[in-house]
């Protein structure tokens, strides 16, 4: 009865794991969840003050299905300020969270048997958005001797004439690495010459710590910029995951409109609410909310750092960007499935096994809620790692 192609899909593991444990807390049991990547901090007044606004003023039909004027608009200002990308308004699709435009980007360019590079650990959509499309998924396991990050050496000796198209995640889901510049500049060095699509996620742009800087993949070249989709939204850093806000920016026209039919016949425009109240975000009238986000942030991370060093077996490397903690737990446990099942059962905490990123011997921990939770949590955990281990 199903297709072919919807049988290769797997449900989320983030998102079985968060209504799993959302299911056992209804039923009473005392559970504390790490597992969704969401914050716990409410979208800033001035957002939901444009949205009523928006309500008020009856602006509830449909739009153009990539997004009205003063929306794509306040998408390209914001990558020239704040990216130092010029993408014209034509050149931007906004979608019902950047999982859609990530959908909407390998269905468009993803055939049968094209190769995707992706390296490990990756967010858990990713290879299956490519598998969906027939694409063969190559997944580059990376370490902690990089910082999770692929080398330009690496890249270079996977490259093969089937490579359509390369992923980087910065920061990334689930370790929170962030690729610096120079590193951008190696694997655009390595890229030169081909024809390869780079997908560039970053959507934890803004969650950045210890003073490091951020670069946009697109800006570091005009080889670059030609070759690579970037991909954003304000679910993260602006805590608007149920807004369902994200988009897209490509100089190549025609991949865009390819898209934009794509979504024409999908989902059509996003929510006419949702794009009246973004542009209030992405022209910058929040950025000291955004900014106290991040400290709070910043201050679970280190949290989140010092307690899992202090427990023996485990330890972590200090992220520097995102809100999520992976976990080493390979000393003690190579079955992340295994250890984490049975952390749920007996000490009721939720963490996501790092075989649904792509890696074993480690689970990711989400510091996106406060940090009495948190310090409980990791009480917690070292409770269950002293008594079973």
């Amino acid at each position: 009865m199903l297709s072919k192609r919807i049988t290769v899909l797997q449900e989320s593991i983030t998102i079985a794991i968060s209504t799993l444990a959302k299911r056992l807390k209804e039923e009473g049991n005392d559970v504390l969840n790490f597992g969704a990547g969401e914050p716990d901090f409410d979208t800033p007044q001035k957002i939901k003050d444009e949205a009523k606004k928006a309500l008020d003023e009856g602006f509830t039909k449909y739009t153009a299905v990539e997004g009205i004027a003063p929306l794509l608009q306040a998408v390209a200002d914001k990558l020239k300020r704040e990216n130092g990308l010029n993408y014209s308004p034509k050149e931007i699709i906004t979608s019902n969270g950047a999982k859609q435009s990530l959908f909407n980007l390998f269905a468009a360019v993803i055939d049968e048997g094209d190769e995707v590079i992706i390296p490990a650990p990756y967010w858990v959509t990713y290879p299956e958005l490519a598998r969906l499309n027939g694409g063969i998924v190559v997944e580059p396991k990376t370490d902690e001797s990089t910082g999770f990050k692929l080398t330009a050496d690496e890249l270079k000796r996977l490259i093969t004439p089937k490579t359509k198209m390369i992923v980087l995640t910065s920061p990334s889901n689930p370790t929170g690495s962030v690729y610096s510049k120079e590193e951008l500049e190696a694997i655009a060095d390595v890229l030169k010459g081909t024809n390869i699509i780079v997908a560039s996620d970053e959507m934890y742009e803004k969650l950045i710590y210890d003073g490091k800087k951020f670069t946009s993949a697109a800006s570091i070249s005009e080889d670059m910029f030609q070759r690579t989709v970037t991909i954003n939204g304000l679910s993260k850093s602006v805590a608007m995951t149920g807004w369902r806000f994200g988009y897209l920016a490509s100089p190549n026209k025609e991949l865009v409109k390819a898209m934009n039919n794509l979504q024409s016949q999908s989902t059509s425009n996003i929510n006419s609410i949702t794009q009246k109240a973004s542009i209030v975000a992405l022209r910058g009238d929040v950025d000291a909310e955004i900014e106290s986000m991040r400290v709070e942030f910043e201050k679970r991370r280190n949290i989140g750092v010092e307690g899992f060093n202090s427990i023996e077996g485990l330890s972590v490397l200090k992220p520097d960007g995102a809100f999520y903690l992976f976990v080493n737990i390979s000393k003690i446990e190579k079955d992340s499935m295994k250890f984490c099942k049975e952390l749920l059962e007996k000490e009721g905490v939720a963490v996501v096994p790092g075989v649904g990123f792509g890696v074993e011997g480690y689970f990711r921990f989400s510091f996106a809620t406060d940090s009495a939770t948190i310090q409980k949590g990791i009480d917690r955990i070292a409770k269950f790692v002293k008594e079973n281990y």
